[in-house]
């Protein structure tokens, strides 16, 4: 069989700590840490969509320049 995925998550304080596996791609990750990011910015209210928009832009323009400088 291949190798497993191994996940931990941990309940610490006033935050969780999430471990992954070496063997997740970057750009998995970064959809991932994006998605959270997304979440807690709209958790309290309701975010205009030429906000989200802007925020997406921002995201892969970022996202970019991480992924060059790694590869």
């Amino acid at each position: 069989m291949g190798k497993e995925a191994h996940m931990i998550i941990e309940n610490k304080a006033n935050e969780l700590v999430i471990r992954l596996s070496k063997n997740l791609k970057v750009d998995d990750l970064q959809d991932i840490i994006d998605f959270l990011e997304y979440k807690e910015l709209t958790k309290k209210n309701k975010t205009p969509q030429n906000e989200v928009d802007d925020l997406v832009k921002s995201i892969k323009k970022g996202r970019w320049g991480k992924t060059t400088k790694i590869g």
